[in-house]
Order: structure tokens, then sequence, then C-alpha cells
């Protein structure tokens, strides 16, 4: 059975991997969409699809299970949703979400769509995170270590700093299922 989690991983952290790593026990393949796939340099959004592609990929090489990672664009209309990230995915059988959204779109599109606890939830935030690194707080330990080298190889810290002192951050007041967090974190308004 092969089974799909996005989520914007901005960045990947150990909420998203504790989560992949319960869904790995109730499937053979897992396919991880990358939401908001053209969305970077932003506070909201500070990597780009191929950095966040490359913190999942190295820190999922240690979990038993067929992994492929695939960036999903966003799209503006709901609707059609569901049917561009099976356009854009192998196929799967199940999907795995926490966003209410999510979980409704793909029901109503007859997807099965399975949730689990979320870890940590008080500090395993994304905005949390990207506010730990504007900040200068401790962050290191909060992100599997291959999201921590890849983050210092992009030097990604300096990135998130640079654009959230600028009045250029872009942002959108309103949510697409693929600008949230899968551990449930919903947009927050530039």
């Amino acid at each position: 059975m092969r089974g799909f989690y996005i989520g914007r991983f901005q960045p990947y952290h150990d909420g998203h991997h504790h989560m992949v790593e319960e869904i790995a026990t109730e499937v053979d393949e897992l396919v991880l969409g990358i939401g908001s796939a053209g969305d970077s340099h932003t506070r909201r959004n500070p990597f780009t699809a191929g950095e966040r592609v490359m913190m999942v990929t190295k820190a999922l090489d240690e979990l038993d299970v067929t992994t492929y990672v695939v960036p999903i664009e966003d799209l503006e209309r709901n609707s059609v949703w569901v049917s561009h990230v099976q356009s854009m995915s192998p196929k799967f059988d199940v999907a795995y979400s926490n966003n209410p959204l999510v979980v409704r779109l793909f029901e109503e599109a007859g997807v099965e769509v399975r949730s689990s606890p979320m870890f940590k939830r008080e500090v395993l935030e994304g905005s949390e995170l990207r506010g730990r690194m504007i900040r200068g707080d401790g962050w290191r330990d909060l992100v599997p270590d291959e999201v921590v080298d890849t983050i210092e190889e992009i030097d990604g810290v300096a990135r998130i700093r640079q654009v959230a002192s600028s009045d250029a951050n872009g942002g959108d007041d309103h949510a697409r299922p693929s600008e949230t967090d899968t551990d449930g974190e919903t947009p927050d308004p530039a």
C-alpha cells in the first residue's frame, strides 16, 4: 500500500518526522508532497522546493520504506486541488493529514484519509521554528540532523532573517491546502 503525506516543510521538523515514522509502519511506500513548491524567500516560506526536497530526502534515508518526494505547486481553486495532487504524484491508496481542509478535500474526492496524533505540537510548528531562527533561539534540536546540515549549507538562517526584516515578505490571507503544514499549522497572514 502506498500512502501520501503533504506539507510545506518550512522546515521539515521532528513533528513531521515522527508522523512519517508512524505512517511508515502502515504503508509499503510513501509519497511526500512538498506543498507550496513555487514559494520561497519569504518569512513564511523561506526555503525553495529543491531545498525542502533535500531536507526530506536526507532525513528519510534511514527509514525502511520506499519514499518519493514530489513538489506540488499551489492552485487557487480548492475544488480541483486533489486531482492536481494526484496528477503530480505516484498513485496512492491513502492520504495522511491532520489539516481539516486537506482532510475534507480528500474525503470529498473519495480518498481514504487517516490522521495521527501531533507530536510536541507546542514547539514543533513551522512558524515557531522559523521564529526561533529569526530570534537566534534554539531550533537545531527540533529538526533532524540532516535538516540542520541542509539549512547550514544554504545559509538558510541568514536568508530568513534577511527576508523577515524586509517589507517585501509576500503573504497571503487565504488558505490553500498545500499551504498548511501537515501537522495542522494554519497560514499566518504576513
